[in-house]
């Protein structure tokens, strides 16, 4: 049974009003089933007006953390860091209340530093409540991407590993991402998708054969987690 649902809105603002909507739900709901909730976020351009949305909502988000899909290995005051994407424009306002864990840390490199990223990814209750993913038009998601050295372990679902050192071959820097396994270990998964571009990828990615030339595949393909692709022009 295919769990995915692709909805298309006619502008951008339709859709951050739906989905920031849609995901303030899930995370009132784990509030209050669980009396806590978390929400992963992936960086980019695209982001920005919903983290915008989300930040003067009235949600409990003293009882939210929120997290990283993925990083950059750059100082968090780089104009490249999620992290500092995150900070700018989500935990602003009223989500200011919110917990971060940021998955950048003191060492050297991402290799170096797995286990310190790990160690505080596991403070985060699973599954996740929300995991709100993007892609390249590569077809990469979170730093999963095409012809990377390890991504054949990062998506292994055997892995009981939460995070990776990434090493992009067609992009700059090195990458901190969260594993295949540790992406599916949420509860309810969101594709935010912007342009035609990206819809032509997307229907180039449902279409390919092998997994490992556009990684998005591993997500749409897979049927253990709830995927919504929220798209617009």
């Amino acid at each position: 049974m295919n769990r995915h649902e692709f909805l298309e809105f006619s502008t951008a603002e339709l859709l951050v009003e739906t989905l920031a909507t849609r995901i303030g739900d899930l995370l009132t709901e784990g509030v209050r089933k669980r009396a806590q909730a978390s929400l992963l976020v992936s960086g980019g351009s695209t982001p920005i007006p919903l983290f915008a949305r989300l930040a003067g909502m009235e949600l409990p988000w003293q009882h939210v953390t929120i997290s990283l899909v993925d990083e950059r290995w750059v100082e968090p005051t780089s104009r490249d860091s999620n992290e500092s994407l995150v900070r700018t424009h989500l935990l602003q306002k009223k989500a200011a209340a919110a917990r971060f864990i940021p998955m950048k840390t003191e060492d050297g490199t991402a290799a170096e530093g797995e286990e310190h990223c790990a160690a505080a990814l596991v403070e985060i209750p699973r599954p996740y409540d929300c995991l709100i993913l993007g892609m390249g038009n590569d077809g990469h998601t979170a730093s999963l991407f095409p012809g990377a050295g390890n991504l054949a372990a990062a998506v292994d679902p055997r892995s009981a590993k939460i995070c990776m050192a990434m090493r992009p071959q067609t992009a700059p820097y090195e990458r901190m991402t969260l594993t295949l396994p540790a992406i599916l270990n949420s509860r309810q998964l969101f594709l935010h998708l912007q342009g035609e571009e990206k819809k032509k990828v997307l229907v180039k990615a449902q279409e390919a054969e092998d997994a490992r030339e556009m990684p998005i595949r591993y997500l749409l393909r897979q049927e253990t987690t709830p995927l919504a692709v929220y798209w617009s022009p």
